[in-house]
């Protein structure tokens, strides 16, 4: 039985792939390879653009400020065409970012994805990532 026999199983592939590629080795190539030329991410962060080229420049903008990168999974949880990741992401601060100058601290970065498969690429993106967590981290926002 292969991954092609259940496409529940091939989705699910399909997005560990892509976030192992692009988020934890840092290759920006992924977005080619993974999304489909009219990829729209309806929550895009950090103020990148709703495309794929946005997404790309998270994936670089990410492993240039934190050069070990990388996301590890908690859940992959599919229906249908539409496959929910939960995740933690982290990295050492080694460049500047949001202003913040670097610190040399690991961040981390919990989150939930929501993706939309369609002819074996990813289509659509919806997310929620722990943006005020990441602020206290950085010092932006106070902590409570």
């Amino acid at each position: 039985m292969t991954t092609t026999d259940h496409p529940i199983q091939a989705n699910k592939a399909l997005v560990q792939a892509f976030i192992d590629a692009l988020f934890t080795g840092g290759d920006p190539r992924a977005v080619d390879d993974y999304l489909a030329d009219d990829f729209v991410n309806h929550d895009p962060p950090f103020g990148v653009s709703a495309d794929r080229e946005g997404m790309r420049s998270a994936g670089e903008m990410f492993r240039k400020v934190f050069p070990d990168w990388h996301s590890d999974l908690h859940a992959l949880v599919a229906e249908g065409d539409i496959v929910v990741e939960r995740f933690t992401a982290s990295g050492t601060q080694q460049g500047e970012f949001m202003g913040v100058a670097p610190t040399g601290r690991t961040i981390s970065l919990p989150g939930i994805n929501i993706f939309r498969i369609a002819d074996g690429r990813i289509v659509e993106r919806w997310g929620r990532l722990d943006d005020l967590g990441l602020l206290q981290q950085l010092g932006l926002a106070p902590h409570p």
